[in-house]
């Protein structure tokens, strides 16, 4: 019954580490996203891809800016997960 725990521990373990690590660079997109529907509502541009190319980028620049924080995040869990 123990290994059913430490199974269940480490995907939840998995499941947080990965709402963590995706969690900043998600909110930078929907912060983007709803930063260009109200632009896209106040001049009446009902262009899809100027949305879909802002959060591209914005979201492609985060990744870049947290890389350090991402990598230290990841680092910590295998080093938890391989017992060291």
């Amino acid at each position: 019954m123990l290994e059913m725990t430490e199974a269940l521990d480490l995907g939840r373990m998995a499941l947080l580490k990965s709402v963590i690590i995706a969690g900043p660079i998600l909110g930078i997109g929907l912060v983007v996203g709803i930063g260009i529907s109200v632009l896209q509502t106040v001049t009446q541009i009902q262009d899809q891809t100027v949305a879909i190319v802002a959060k591209i980028v914005a979201m492609i620049g985060a990744a870049i800016l947290f890389v350090p924080w991402l990598a230290i995040r990841l680092i910590e869990y295998t080093r938890e997960l391989l017992g060291g």
